[in-house]
C-alpha cells in the first residue's frame, strides 16, 4: 500500500516552526526600528547613534538563548510552582513599591544598575499566567460556583491589581485583568460571571479613584487629551498629535527606512511606546499591514498550540501567553493612531526595553515546548 503523501514534512517538525519564523520575522523588524527610530534622541543623549540597538541587540541575543534553553524544558515542571508563582508575583509588586526608583510619578522600575533596570510587571504577567492555568486546572470543576469557583478566582487577582493601581501601572493592570478573564472563559467560566464582576467593581472604583485620588490625575489627562488632542497640542496632546503626523505622511509605501522626520526629536522617545508610528513613517501602509499579518500568524499559531495542548495546563498557558501579546498589541496600536486614550503600553518585540524583551522570549520558549509536546501527541 502506497504512503499517503503528507501535504507539508515543514509542518511536522518537533516544534512549530511557523511560530518560530514568525518570532524571528518580529524581533528583526523590531531590532531595525530601534535602530532606527532611536538614532537621533541617543545620539543627542550620548553622542552615539547605536547606544539603544546595541543595548537590544545584546539582550535579543540573551533572549534568544534562554528560549532555546526554555523550549527544551517540560512546560508541566511549571505546573508544581502554581503557588510560588503568586507568592513571587505579590513579592515583586511590594519590592517595586519599596525600592523602584520614581519617574514620571509612577514607581515601576527597580534598578539593579545606574543602566540596567527591571520591570517587576512584565514578570508578574507571566506568574499570573502559570497561577491561573494551575489553579483553573485544579479546581475546573468548581468553576459553576460562585464561592469556592469562579468568585473565589476573581478575588485573588485583587491584590495583584491593587498593588498595580498603587505604582501606578493601570497598562498592566488592564492586560492582567484581560488574560485571566480570557484564560478563565476558555477554562469553562461564562462570559457574564467575567464582565458582570468586572463592571460592578471597576467602574466604581475607577471613578473614585479618578475623582479622588491625586496621583490618578494623568489618567483624567489622558482622557481629555484623546477627546481633543489639539486643545493643548504643545502640551499633553503633544505625542499624539506628532504620532499622527508620522503615521500620515507614512502614505502607501512610506518616507523609506531611516527617513522618518517625526523621530529628529518631535516625537518624545520614538523607540519606545510610539516606535509604530516610526514605522508607519517609514515603511507606510505596506510596512504596517506586513507587521499586523506577521502579529495576527503569531495568535493564531499560539491557539492552533493551545488546542493541540496534551492537557489543560498546557492549554491554558498557551492561551495566556498569545492573549498577553495580543491584548497588548492591539491596545498599542489603538493608542498610537488615537484610538484611545494613552496608557503605555509597549509593542511587543519592537519597544525598547532589555529586560522585558528576555522575559518575553523566555515566554516564546514556553509555548515552543508546548507546541513540541502536542506536536508528540
Amino acid at each position: 500500500m502506497a504512503k499517503n503523501k503528507k501535504f507539508s514534512s515543514f509542518l511536522e517538525n518537533p516544534i512549530d516552526y511557523t511560530l518560530l519564523i514568525t518570532v524571528l520575522l518580529l524581533l528583526t523588524i523590531g531590532l531595525i526600528m530601534v535602530l532606527s527610530a532611536s538614532s537621533p534622541t541617543s545620539l543627542s543623549e550620548s553622542g552615539n547613534s547605536y547606544k539603544y540597538f546595541i543595548k537590544q541587540g545584546i539582550f535579543a541575543i540573551v533572549g534568544l538563548i534562554a528560549m532555546t534553553f526554555i523550549s527544551n524544558i517540560d512546560y508541566r515542571f511549571y505546573k508544581k510552582f502554581y503557588k510560588i508563582a503568586y507568592i513571587i508575583a505579590i513579592i515583586l509588586l511590594v519590592a517595586v513599591l519599596a525600592f523602584g526608583k520614581t519617574l514620571n510619578n509612577a514607581k515601576r522600575w527597580i534598578y539593579i544598575t545606574e543602566s540596567l533596570s527591571f520591570q517587576p510587571s512584565e514578570l508578574v504577567k507571566f506568574c499570573m499566567i502559570i497561577f491561573y492555568a494551575g489553579i483553573l486546572t485544579k479546581n475546573r470543576e468548581e468553576l459553576k460556583y460562585l464561592i469556592k469557583g469562579w468568585g473565589k478566582h476573581l478575588i485573588m487577582l485583587v491584590p495583584i491589581i491593587g498593588l498595580l493601581i498603587i505604582e501606578p501601572h493601570i497598562s498592566a493592570s488592564v492586560v492582567i485583568i484581560g488574560i485571566v478573564g480570557i484564560m478563565m472563559v476558555i477554562a469553562g467560566c461564562k462570559l457574564w460571571q467575567i464582565v458582570v464582576p468586572g463592571i460592578g467593581i471597576g467602574v466604581p472604583l475607577a471613578g473614585i479613584l479618578l475623582l479622588k485620588v491625586k496621583k490618578f490625575a494623568h489618567a483624567i489627562e489622558r482622557i481629555t487629551t484623546f477627546i481633543d488632542p489639539w486643545q493643548d497640542k504643545l502640551g499633553k496632546g503633544y505625542q499624539v498629535i506628532q504620532s499622527l503626523y508620522a503615521i500620515g505622511s507614512g502614505g502607501l509605501f512610506g518616507a523609506g527606512l531611516g527617513q522618518s522626520k517625526q523621530k529628529y526629536l518631535y516625537l518624545p522617545e520614538p523607540q519606545n511606546d510610539f516606535i509604530f508610528s516610526v514605522l508607519a513613517e517609514e515603511l507606510g501602509f505596506i510596512g504596517c499591514t506586513f507587521v499586523i499579518i506577521l502579529f495576527a500568524i503569531f495568535i493564531w499559531r499560539g491557539i492552533l498550540i493551545a488546542m493541540k495542548a496534551p492537557d489543560m495546563f498546557g492549554s491554558l498557558v498557551a492561551v495566556g501567553i498569545t492573549a498577553m501579546i495580543g491584548i497588548q498589541v492591539i491596545v498599542n496600536i489603538a493608542v498610537v493612531t488615537s484610538s484611545m486614550p494613552a496608557t503605555g503600553m509597549p509593542l511587543p518585540f519592537f519597544s525598547y526595553g532589555g529586560t522585558a524583551l528576555v522575559i518575553l522570549l523566555c515566554q516564546i520558549g514556553v509555548l515552543l515546548n508546548i507546541s513540541r509536546a502536542g506536536r508528540k501527541n
